[in-house]
């Protein structure tokens, strides 16, 4: 059997590269500039342009709209944003419930979104399902649905092995909990979609057109530089490349398989009618979805970061983290022993040093960011969009403060990563901790959960 590894993602190459667009012609000036055609700047885009028709958009992309982890994500789009616990800590817990409400909602907005604009991903709205498989795994699947419970998600359902079953038969769960609040969908045809309808709005985007720097009012590429108000950085797992980013976000690595479609009769084995998206507890945990052409897709970590936080070109993937991506498949579902692996490819998302993402925008700069998704960026990136809109209308005088420019990601500030190579043993160590962790857990009986993943967790401020 042959694997397509990397070629960006089997997402592209199910749709294809697109067209290319124009790079910047030269020195010019916009209202806005935003670098970075991935879907937080893609949606910022389009909601700046919804809201205030008249303002000269600029998006500078240095592949292709979606070339990061926008075209190669899992497809989950759901409810979750990473820091959430760490903000109610700081800001208390009804700020993090608005937080939370707002994820909630966001879910919604995205697929109302792409009904109005006419964009077709595959979405199918069928939740979230997080299985436990491990004594100690149950313990925190229920300390997390009893958190999930605690910041206001009252529609969530805790269910034992039967239950959980009756939706997915996942060999070995002894739990689970599912959320109405996610959907399935394919990450390239909703950038894809999503891109169109920006410059059907009147947006200009420039493809093959890389930012090597940011300066306040200034874009500089190549090719010339855009000289705006505000310039937005929506690189995500890419902002190291930028000129004095390098230690900003730590781009870590996630890698994924795509099956051959399964036959009728593996599906029935299966079950997985709902189409929720699949995930697990394990500290180094999987996320998974049943394509619309009837694949399964998985992911999770493998080499998880590169020294010096580089990033790789075209997705290709270790044929190590490969067979261990298959591993976990034949784990959940041993009847697809000998199914066929179609596609297998890598990006990078975004991590902050504290794992919180933040929307910011500098008054005094006019310089605004957002990301540090750290794997939940699907649904997070609108929300950071609509923020930044915000963030915009209120500092430019079109509008005063809004819930969205309320909410405690907004202007938190994260300290920088540790120099090399100290950053690169870190990020190793911690996820051989996790995965030794899982190793050890699978085995045991005991429900308390492994004490090196408390301290990688504890030492990392994961």
């Amino acid at each position: 059997m042959s694997t397509v590894n990397g070629g960006i993602s089997f997402w592209y190459a199910q749709e294809g590269a697109p067209a290319p667009r124009e790079p910047l012609p030269g020195d010019t000036t916009a209202d806005v500039c935003i670098v970075g055609a991935g879907y937080t700047g893609l949606w910022t885009a389009y909601y700046l342009k919804k809201a205030v028709p008249f303002l000269n958009i600029t998006v500078l992309e240095a592949k292709f709209c979606g070339y990061g982890a926008s075209g190669r994500n899992g497809g989950w789009l759901y409810n979750g944003i990473a820091g959430r616990d760490r903000y109610a800590r700081l800001h208390g817990q009804e700020a993090a419930v608005r937080l939370q409400q707002a994820m909630n909602a966001t879910v919604t907005e995205v697929l109302d979104v792409c009904e109005t604009e006419k964009i077709d991903a595959d979405q199918h709205r069928g939740g979230v399902l997080e299985v436990a498989l491990s004594p100690a795994q149950l313990a925190r699947l229920k300390a997390f649905h009893a958190a999930e419970l605690a910041f206001g998600e009252s529609d969530r359902e805790l269910y034992g092995a039967r239950e959980t079953a009756d939706r997915i038969r996942v060999a070995g769960a002894v739990g689970s909990s599912w959320t109405p609040h996610g959907a399935r969908l394919h990450p390239v045809k909703l950038v894809k979609g999503l891109a169109d309808a920006v410059e059907a709005l009147g947006v200009t985007i420039h493809e093959s057109t890389p930012v090597t720097e940011i300066r306040p009012k200034h874009a500089i590429t190549p090719y010339g530089t855009v000289r705006a108000p505000y310039v937005l950085r929506c690189t995500e797992g890419f902002t190291a490349s930028l000129a004095g980013q390098r230690r900003t976000w730590l781009p870590m690595n996630s890698s994924m398989i795509a099956t051959e479609p399964l036959t009728d009769a593996q599906w029935e084995s299966i079950g997985w009618d709902g189409r929720e998206t699949l995930g697990d507890m394990a500290h180094a945990y999987m996320y998974a979805q049943r394509t619309a052409d009837g694949r399964i897709a998985l992911g999770g970590r493998g080499v998880p970061y590169r020294f010096g936080s580089k990033t790789d070109n075209d997705g290709r993937t270790q044929p190590q983290t490969v067979e261990a991506l298959r591993e976990i498949l034949v784990r959940f579902f041993p009847q697809l022993a000998g199914v066929g692996i179609d596609h297998a490819w890598s990006g990078v998302l975004g991590v902050p040093r504290d794992w919180c993402a933040t929307v910011t925008l500098d008054r005094s700069t006019g310089l605004g960011w957002a990301g540090g998704y750290v794997g939940s960026g699907v649904a997070t990136a609108n929300l950071a969009a609509r923020t930044l809109r915000d963030l915009i209308q209120q500092d430019s005088g079109q509008s005063g403060p809004t819930d969205l420019t309320a909410l405690p990601w907004v202007n938190h500030k994260v300290r920088k990563w540790e120099p090399e190579p100290l950053r690169w043993l870190g990020v190793q160590t911690m996820y051989a901790a996790f995965r030794g962790a899982d190793r050890r857990e699978a085995t045991a009986h005991s429900a308390a959960t492994d004490r090196v993943a408390v301290l990688a967790n504890r030492l990392s401020g994961r």
